[in-house]
C-alpha cells in the first residue's frame, strides 16, 4: 500500500480526509441513505488517479454503483480533481484478520491492472467496462416473456459466432443488460472482451478525434474477441460515429469475434441508425424480452426478498400477501418491480413495522397509477359479468338473489380499488346506489378474502383481467 504519494518535487501531496468526505455525503444524501449504505464505506488507499474504499457485502457495492458512484465521485473531485474512478474493495471484516486484509487488498489491485480479458479503457471518467460477477446466467430468473433471449445468449456464451450478431430487445429495466453481462462473464476467461453502452463508445470516438488519435481507437475496438454495446440507440443520428461504427463491426466479423447488440426496439424500428447497420443487425439472431408475466414477477420477488432477508439478517419481513400484491399490481419493468420491493423494504426498516396494503398502495402510488388511469367502472362491471356469468342488466337491477350479490360487491370493491373514483361516484354508477351501499360492498368483500381463498383467487384473476387483459396469470 502507498503511504507517501510525493510528487516530483518531494513534497507530500494533500491526501483526502474520508471524514470531510463522508459529512459532505451525509449533507448531500441526507441521513437516511447516509447511514443505511454510506456510512461504513471506508477509504483503504488512494492512487494517482483513484481511490480505493472498502464496503461489506457484493449487495452493498452494486447498490451504490447503481444509485450513488457519480455523486460520490463528484464529492470527491471537488477535493482532489486529479481522481477520475473509484475501485471498490469487497471485504467481510468479521471473517477476515488483519493480516488476510492486507494480502486480499494486494490481490484486488492486482487484479485490477487488467491482467484479465477483460477489456479496460484507462482514461475513462469511471471504469465503465467491468464485468458485474454478480450478473451470471444461474441469477438470471427466466420465465415465457425472456426464454429465448436467455437461451440464445448461453448459446453464443457456449460457441462463438454461431449467431452473429446476436440481438436483444426490450423496454427499460427488462435484463437486456444483465444478459450482456452474464455473456461477458462465461467468456472473459479465454477471450479478449469489451463491454461497452453505446454512449461510451461516442465518448470514446469524440475524444480520440479531439487528440488526434484515432489509429489507437480502431486498432483498440478491432482488436476484441467479443464486442458486447448496449443500448445502441444511443448511437441515433450521429453520423460520423455510425461510420466508425459499421467499418469496426464488418472487420470483427470478418476476423470472426462474436457481437452482441442491445436495444429498446428492433433493428427495424431504429430511428436515425443507417440502414446498412440495420440490414447487419437484422442479419443475425433478433430476439426480443416481452413484460414479464405473472409468473415470472412473483419469483423475482420471492427471490429478491429472500436475498434481501439474507443481507438484513432475517429482519426484513415481506409478507406474502404483500409480495402478491407487488407481483400482481406492478407491471411495467422487472427494475420497477425489484425497486417497489427495495420500497417496502426501506418503509419496514425505518417504521420497524410491516406495512398494510393500505400503506403499500401509498408508497408505490405512482407506479400503480400507471394502471389506474386506464381503468374505467364499465370495464370492471363487463369483465366481472363475463366472469360470473350474469348480464350486465341483472347486475345494475334492484334485485338481491344471492348469485347476483356477491358479483355485485366484487364489481363495487374492484372499482373501489381500481380507480380514483370517489364513493357517490362508484355508487352512481352502479345505478344510483347510495355511498353507504359502496362502503358495505368494500367492507364485506375485505371481511370475507380473510378466509376465502377462492374468493382471493378470483378476485386476483380479475384485477389481472382488468388491469392487463391477460386471462390466465393467475
Amino acid at each position: 500500500m502507498k503511504n507517501n504519494l510525493q510528487n516530483n518535487s518531494g513534497i507530500e501531496e494533500k491526501r483526502l480526509d474520508w471524514k470531510i468526505i463522508q459529512g459532505v455525503m451525509k449533507e448531500k444524501f441526507g441521513s437516511d441513505i447516509f447511514d443505511s449504505w454510506l456510512k461504513k464505506i471506508e477509504l483503504i488507499d488512494e492512487y494517482k488517479n483513484y481511490i480505493l474504499i472498502s464496503v461489506s457485502t457484493r449487495f452493498i457495492r452494486d447498490w451504490i454503483t447503481s444509485r450513488y458512484l457519480d455523486q460520490i465521485l463528484q464529492v470527491v473531485k471537488s477535493y482532489k480533481k486529479e481522481i477520475i474512478r473509484i475501485e471498490f474493495l469487497v471485504e467481510d471484516k468479521k471473517n477476515i484478520s488483519n493480516t488476510e486484509n492486507s494480502q486480499t487488498q494486494e490481490n484486488i489491485i492486482n487484479d485490477n491492472k487488467v491482467s484479465n480479458n477483460v477489456s479496460f479503457i484507462k482514461d475513462s471518467y469511471l471504469q465503465y467496462n467491468r464485468i458485474d460477477p454478480n450478473k451470471n446466467f444461474e441469477n438470471f430468473i427466466t420465465g415465457q416473456s425472456n426464454k429465448l433471449a436467455f437461451e440464445a445468449s448461453k448459446k453464443v456464451s457456449q460457441e462463438i459466432a454461431h449467431y452473429n450478431p446476436l440481438y436483444i430487445y426490450g423496454g427499460v429495466g427488462m435484463g437486456k443488460t444483465h444478459l450482456l453481462n452474464a455473456i461477458g462473464l462465461e467468456l472473459k476467461d479465454k477471450n479478449k472482451v469489451m463491454f461497452i453502452s453505446a454512449e461510451r463508445f461516442m465518448y470514446q470516438f469524440v475524444k480520440s478525434i479531439k487528440s488526434n488519435d484515432m489509429v489507437k481507437f480502431k486498432e483498440y475496438f478491432r482488436n476484441t474477441d467479443i464486442l458486447l454495446i448496449d443500448d445502441i440507440q444511443f448511437m441515433n443520428g450521429k453520423e460520423a460515429m455510425q461510420e466508425e461504427f459499421f467499418h469496426t463491426f464488418n472487420a470483427l466479423l470478418d476476423k470472426g469475434s462474436q457481437i452482441i447488440v442491445s436495444a429498446d426496439r428492433p433493428p427495424n424500428k431504429l430511428s436515425r441508425i443507417q440502414d446498412r447497420i440495420k440490414s447487419r443487425f437484422s442479419g443475425g439472431l433478433v430476439v426480443d424480452i416481452q413484460n414479464p408475466d405473472y409468473e415470472l414477477r412473483s419469483q423475482i420477488i420471492k427471490s429478491k426478498t429472500e436475498e434481501l432477508k439474507l443481507f438484513y439478517s432475517n429482519q426484513v419481513n415481506i409478507t406474502e400477501e404483500i409480495q402478491k400484491f407487488i407481483s400482481t399490481e406492478v407491471r411495467t419493468s422487472i427494475r420497477e418491480l425489484v425497486g417497489a420491493l427495495n420500497r417496502i423494504v426501506s418503509f419496514s426498516r425505518i417504521y420497524n413495522k410491516v406495512p398494510n396494503l393500505s400503506e403499500v398502495r401509498i408508497i408505490l402510488k405512482d407506479l400503480l397509477n400507471l394502471s389506474e388511469n386506464k381503468v374505467t367502472i364499465d370495464t370492471i362491471q363487463t369483465i366481472v359479468c363475463k366472469f360470473f356469468k350474469i348480464s350486465k342488466n341483472e347486475m345494475l337491477s334492484p334485485r338481491r338473489s344471492r348469485y347476483l350479490v356477491r358479483p355485485r360487491q366484487t364489481a363495487i370493491y374492484l372499482a373501489k380499488m381500481l380507480t380514483s373514483k370517489s364513493l357517490p361516484e362508484i355508487g352512481r354508477a352502479f345505478s344510483g346506489r347510495d355511498h353507504t351501499t359502496v362502503i358495505h360492498s368494500v367492507k364485506t368483500i375485505e371481511k370475507l378474502r380473510k378466509d376465502d381463498n377462492e374468493l382471493n383467487t378470483n378476485i386476483d384473476s380479475l384485477k389481472n383481467k382488468i388491469l392487463y387483459n391477460q386471462d390466465n396469470e393467475v
